[in-house]
């Protein structure tokens, strides 16, 4: 029976996460697939655009009221921003070129605009989560249970977190300070050029224009349209299902980051390519809940009761932990490596 109360707890469920399953189906069923696997270095062209587009913009609005910055940067800014957060998605899978250290290049320009250095973090972090998808202990996709009960129910409390989101999402770090190694040259590097950035458009462009940017990333992953892609990939809507895919127009500016199960399946395949493998194996993805709105998942979100941040399939930690370290921006998943995890949780 569907549920009729709030959870407040996580569902912790036994058995493996469903994504290397239907991998090595589609393999069988569809050997092609193969042929999607790859890189689009044309990705860091998308980062050169939006640096010149938003640099501009600034200088633009470094004098003009403060209602035409808010709305330049929730219809434009918050747009482009967050296309940055996808090509450092993609640059994390090693989608954009072969070398560990061109993708973490491209990952740290696509991470200037945002003003907060989060790039290789991000890159440690999310590949964590592909690899323990569920776990509390190694995710950082779920929230801590502090924030869960912090959250709560309640409109005001949803509402908030969504135009907070960012600062939630940087406290979540501390839970894993002994289980997954985050410090190396590579951080250090990335937050000394995104400060070094902040201060050239602090100093040569001023105080609004630097407003701007910070406005348009907050609106990137918060409380806008945009911030229904936090609720569409894992939040359970359709149980058992625990990852959905989004098939709506935001894609275009998104670069496909709302084919998310397809993604969860095969990371190998870089952004240009995800609609093909979808069209490839229908039979395999149209029997799946997805979303047409991320508009509509917002305010779901919000309003619904039913709805908060213990709507997550979690599982049980493995008996021993060893702490992850190093592995930022590895190659991306090979069919024999995707193979041998499906062995491994079989």
């Amino acid at each position: 029976m569907p549920k009729t109360s709030p959870p407040t707890e996580y569902e912790v469920v036994t058995y493996a996460e469903p994504h290397p399953g239907r991998t090595a189906a589609i393999l069988k069923a569809h050997p092609e697939v193969r042929s999607l696997f790859g890189r689009t270095p044309a990705t860091a062209l998308v980062v050169a655009a939006i640096l010149a587009l938003q640099l501009g913009l600034a200088y633009a609005l470094r004098s003009q009221p403060w209602w035409v910055l808010v709305l330049c940067a929730f219809s434009v800014g918050a747009v482009v921003h967050h296309t940055c957060f996808v090509v450092i998605h993609e640059a994390t899978h090693s989608l954009v070129f072969k070398g560990r250290t061109a993708n973490l290049l491209v990952a740290i320009a696509a991470n200037l605009l945002h003003l907060i250095p989060s790039a290789v973090t991000f890159t440690r972090f999310h590949l964590v989560h592909h690899r323990h998808q569920g776990e509390y202990e190694l995710d950082a996709d779920l929230a801590s249970h502090l924030e869960a009960k912090l959250v709560g129910n309640s409109v005001l409390g949803k509402t908030l977190w969504f135009a907070f989101f960012p600062l939630f999402q940087s406290l979540r770090m501390m839970r894993f300070s002994q289980t997954v190694g985050f410090w190396e040259p590579w951080t250090i590097t990335n937050a000394v050029v995104v400060f070094a950035f902040d201060a050239a458009v602090y100093y040569f462009m001023g105080p609004v224009a630097f407003g701007y940017l910070l406005l348009s990333t907050f609106f990137s992953v918060g409380l806008h349209p945009l911030g229904g892609r936090l609720i569409q990939e894992h939040f359970i809507v359709a149980p058992p299902q625990e990852t959905y895919s989004y098939y709506g127009i935001a894609n275009l500016p998104a670069l496909n980051v709302g084919f998310h199960n397809e993604h969860h399946d095969f990371s190998a395949i870089p952004w240009n390519n995800l609609p093909k493998l979808k069209a490839l194996a229908p039979e395999f993805y149209d029997t799946l809940v997805s979303h047409r709105s991320w508009t509509a998942l917002v305010l779901k979100f919000i309003f619904d009761p039913k709805l908060n941040l213990y709507s997550r399939i979690t599982r049980p930690p493995a008996a021993q932990r060893k702490v992850l370290n190093g592995g930022v921006g590895r190659v991306p998943d090979t069919v024999a490596s995707l193979e041998e995890r499906k062995a491994s949780v079989a």
